[in-house]
């Protein structure tokens, strides 16, 4: 099938070869981009909260790096998992990739629980990972570090559109769904973008392409990439 990535270029490649490998073709077509944020990280954690890459990316040039680097992480998933430890983090324990997974996991394995948790955060995020940790009586502090920034619609996208060369759109956010649907109104191809097959991480990234009118919305069992990829291969309903 002929698929189109729409995430930030470094994530969309990582995803278009894990694409390829299944035999797809992909156009990578970012519609967002990531910047990091200056943030104020000192004080005195007892660990880390890691729910994406970006976040332990965002890190890079930050001053407390090192310091936080040398306190136990708690990561979603695999990938966020990696970016721990390539940004310099020895002590990571990895959840199942959704939020309610990471609780129950920090909930278990939480080292000090006299001091709170550093949660590096996005600017916009699809839950509030504080308030289900004061449920279980743990104490975090959110501090955002990176955001994402809507980036043009591609040319090539557009014109892929136009030709009705594409199988199936991949949506990993509700950000970039609903980058893509502006990207296209304002590229005159609404039409041909909604007609697409549309799979996406969660119902929430599914929310904007359903209200706009796209008829063929699906959405992975899980919310990660493995599951995102394995649903093209399910009929469509």
């Amino acid at each position: 099938m002929r698929i189109v990535v729409t995430r930030p270029q470094a994530d969309g490649e990582r995803t278009a070869a894990a694409l390829r490998a299944h035999g797809h073709d992909v156009l990578v077509a970012p519609l967002m981009r990531i910047e990091p944020v200056h943030a104020d990280l000192s004080g005195g954690w007892g660990g880390v909260i890691i729910t994406s890459a970006n976040a332990a990316l965002a890190l890079a040039n930050n001053p407390a790096r090192k310091m936080l680097c040398k306190l136990p992480a708690f990561a979603v998933g695999r990938r966020s998992a990696e970016a721990a430890r390539q940004a310099g983090f020895t002590d990571v324990a990895s959840a199942g990739g959704d939020v309610r997974d990471l609780v129950r996991l920090i909930a278990e394995r939480r080292a000090d629980a006299t001091a709170p948790l550093l949660y590096l955060a996005g600017e916009d995020r699809a839950a509030d990972l504080v308030a289900e940790l004061i449920v279980h009586g743990i104490a975090a502090e959110m501090v955002v570090v990176y955001r994402a920034v809507a980036a043009p619609f591609p040319p090539e996208l557009t014109a892929t559109l136009q030709a009705g060369d594409v199988d199936a759109v991949l949506h990993f956010s509700k950000r970039s769904a609903e980058a893509y649907l502006a990207g296209a109104a304002q590229a005159g191809v609404t039409q041909q973008a909604l007609a697409v097959r549309h799979v996406c991480l969660s119902a929430q990234v599914a929310a904007p392409l359903e209200h706009a009118g796209a008829s063929h919305v699906s959405v992975a069992p899980h919310p990660d990439e493995a599951a995102l990829i394995g649903s093209l291969e399910l009929p469509q309903a």
